[in-house]
């Protein structure tokens, strides 16, 4: 499977539209937000002069300035708020762990966090294909088993893991929403999320499309909170020289990216990896990105 064992210490919408300017008789529109005029002074409108005019000098100054001021910030922020947010994607429908691990989670120290994620590793499982999908919780906690059992590592490794028939399960501890650090990728955890696939894709193998389609929506989903295109690049920085690049050096790596493009490994086999630019193009549509 290529990962690594996690460290056991402690671990650590788009805005509002402004409202439209108010129309008078003639169609013309008003002055119903601030104005800028030479100097770089704001001159407020007059139904806001009006009410400051009925407050005592002081107030009115203080009222003034807040007024001022949050339209000001409402007006520069909106803009760079709404093109972060233009290509998302909705998010998926995602089985929590608690559904298929139950009471057999191990202890294990808090969760770790990033501020963001910027990029995708794809993996698969290194496990037998010819599952039963109704078979799958009971074949995840082996895997978790074996991981944290049998490797003596502190939680899963994926932060997800999707099954043949495009169901999406949530991997390691921490939530679903948040940019939880991974342990499946030495070397580039922070920043990014690891989707394993539940199987085993060496070449000739067939990748089901429902597998792919569910990694595309995960992918658009995630990335799009960074405002990360599926398709480009993102650059990501070393954390550990095992990785194929040196520990500190930056990488710019693929935004969907394999395994094998991180770490050295064969991981997540050579079907699979065939299958990333499809992948790619899909996240991609479901953002809303053209072309």
């Amino acid at each position: 499977m290529g990962v690594f064992r996690g460290p056991r210490g402690a671990r650590r919408r788009r805005a509002a539209p402004l409202p439209g300017a108010a129309r008078g008789r003639d169609g013309a529109a008003r002055a119903s937000r601030t104005a800028r005029v030479p100097g770089g002074a704001t001159r407020v409108p007059g139904p806001v002069r009006a009410v400051l005019g009925c407050l005592p000098g002081l107030a009115a100054v203080l009222a003034l300035a807040l007024c001022a001021s949050g339209v000001e910030r409402a007006a520069t922020a909106g803009p760079r708020q709404a093109a972060a947010d233009r290509y998302t994607a909705p998010r998926p429908t995602v089985v929590p762990r608690s559904v298929w691990l139950g009471g057999e989670a191990r202890a294990q120290p808090p969760p770790r966090y990033d501020d963001k994620v910027l990029a995708v590793f794809v993996h698969h499982t290194d496990t037998p294909n010819g599952y039963d999908c109704a078979d799958v919780p009971a074949i995840l906690r082996g895997v978790y088993s074996g991981q944290t059992g049998g490797r003596d590592w502190d939680d899963i490794g994926y932060n997800f893991v999707v099954d043949r028939c495009g169901t999406i399960y949530e991997g390691r501890a921490g939530g679903i929403d948040r940019a939880v650090t991974g342990a499946h990728t030495q070397g580039f955890n922070h920043r990014t999320t690891g989707i394993a696939a539940l199987g085993t894709f060496t070449a000739g193998v067939p990748v089901p499309d429902a597998l792919t389609d569910a990694i595309a929506a995960l992918a658009a989903w995630k990335l799009g909170g960074a405002g990360t295109d599926p398709r480009g690049k993102a650059r990501l920085v070393s954390s550990n020289g095992l990785s194929r690049y040196a520990a500190g050096a930056t990488a710019t790596l693929p935004a969907v990216a394999g395994h094998d493009e991180g770490y050295q490994t064969s991981c997540p086999g050579e079907a699979l990896s065939a299958r990333l630019p499809d992948i790619r193009n899909t996240a991609a549509r479901l953002q809303g990105r053209p072309g």
